[in-house]
């Protein structure tokens, strides 16, 4: 398993609190995941762009918003 880039127990409470549900360790370990793919698709955005800094115009693009 790689390393969890959420914090779950913030996770689990915004879950609950929206909709009442439980959050299971494997919805975790997939967000962190969907995370890190964002992490790395902005990095090459940025860096194609010519620039150190990933922006938040980086992120969107990724995740088309």
């Amino acid at each position: 398993m790689s390393e969890v880039l959420v914090v779950t127990s913030k996770i689990k409470k915004k879950i609950k609190a929206d909709a009442g549900m439980n959050t299971s360790a494997d919805a975790i370990t997939k967000l962190s995941e969907i995370v890190t793919t964002i992490c790395s698709k902005a990095t090459e955005n940025a860096k194609a762009d010519g620039r150190k800094t990933v922006m938040d115009r980086d992120i969107a693009e990724v995740v088309g918003h």
